[in-house]
């Protein structure tokens, strides 16, 4: 950054106006840490947010995404992404909160920061106790959705080791667009059956997009076993 005057450098721009002054190009410098042999890091940086598609774009990149741009590595592909990832979860309640998800809206405010927008599918559960209140999130597989990855055995021996009442199962379309597949649907009529048979209730089934959602029980489409 031999262009640059030294106190409009990223890190001392950060340190003598705070981090919300500075653009996302100096903001992934700093994540990135240095450049290249022949380009510096602001260089990288722009390259990376131009072929990325900005910041929005980041959030749906892989390792191998970012691996294929002039400049990036594995290991500064690893802090890009770490980088992300950290931002994701600041959108999360804190470990101590134990909110109520009472409806499909506050189920989808709660997963759409973390799960809304990854570059692979993954499908994962919601456990609620009696009262609804959050026990916990897991991740029951990742990539593409079928009835091998998202197996009752698997989501309900977490939902029974978590001691939940009741589960809502929740998967991301990489797509964008948060519409049931018919895979989707036969995958939840399955799970709902199963549910009934072991005593834990599915609650819903979210399908997350970006920012858009598809619930299940809030379009009247949440199967029941006995019709």
């Amino acid at each position: 950054m031999k262009d640059v005057a030294p106190h409009d450098r990223p890190r001392e721009k950060l340190e003598r106006l705070g981090a919300s002054a500075l653009g996302d190009n100096e903001l992934l410098a700093l994540v990135l840490g240095s450049g290249s042999r022949d380009r510096d890091v602001l260089d990288v940086s722009n390259t990376v947010l131009e072929q990325r598609g900005g910041l929005y774009g980041l959030t749906r990149s892989t390792a191998a995404d970012l691996r294929a741009i002039s400049g990036v590595g594995a290991a500064r592909a690893a802090q890009v992404l770490a980088a992300v990832e950290l931002g994701r979860r600041t959108l999360m309640r804190t470990h101590g909160d134990r909110p109520r998800l009472n409806t499909p809206r506050q189920l989808a405010s709660h997963l759409l920061p973390q799960h809304g927008s990854r570059p692979v599918e993954q499908f994962g559960i919601v456990l609620l106790d009696t009262k609804h209140r959050l026990i916990q999130i897991r991740l029951v597989s990742s990539g593409s959705l079928d009835s091998t990855v998202a197996h009752p055995r698997e989501v309900f021996r977490d939902a029974i080791a978590g001691r939940a009442a009741a589960i809502v199962l929740f998967h991301n379309h990489p797509s964008g667009d948060p519409r049931p597949s018919g895979d989707d649907v036969a995958l939840t009529a399955r799970l709902v059956e199963a549910g009934q048979v072991i005593g834990i209730d599915v609650l819903d089934h979210l399908i997350l997009a970006d920012q858009r959602y598809y619930s299940f029980a809030e379009a009247g489409q949440l199967p029941r076993a006995d019709g």
